[in-house]
């Protein structure tokens, strides 16, 4: 029994562990996205919204978690996005009703842009 309850506290530790670096993962990937947008992130911080297991690209098994968050693009609104993880490895970020995007290639006068893609946490 002492053993069954020793696996089971560090199995708790584990998943507080990986939670804790999968959300600073996301809050980094919100923060550089909401910058190359220039968009200002609100309270600073992102809400788990999902829990499930999924597959990586390997086919092992990890923990697949939607993180939600709010921005605003005037500074007067609040507007929903949110992030999906991997484990900590960034799935998809979502910033729907941007009216700037940072994804460009090239301005319209042609000359190469002077915006980077930003660096999202591996």
């Amino acid at each position: 029994m002492e053993t069954l309850s020793l696996l089971l506290m560090l199995a708790a530790g584990w998943f507080w562990i990986d939670s804790f670096k999968a959300r600073e993962a996301g809050i980094r990937a919100v923060r550089a996205a909401c910058d190359a947008e220039e968009l200002q992130l609100l309270d600073d911080t992102v809400a788990l919204g999902s829990l499930r297991p999924g597959r990586d690209d390997d086919g092992r098994m990890r923990l697949r978690r939607v993180y939600h968050f709010e921005y605003s693009d005037t500074g007067d609104n609040r507007r929903n996005g949110h992030v999906t993880l991997l484990g900590s490895e960034l799935v998809m970020l979502h910033l729907p009703h941007t009216h700037r995007s940072g994804l460009r290639l090239v301005s319209p006068t042609g000359e190469e842009p002077n915006r980077h893609f930003p660096h999202l946490p591996s």
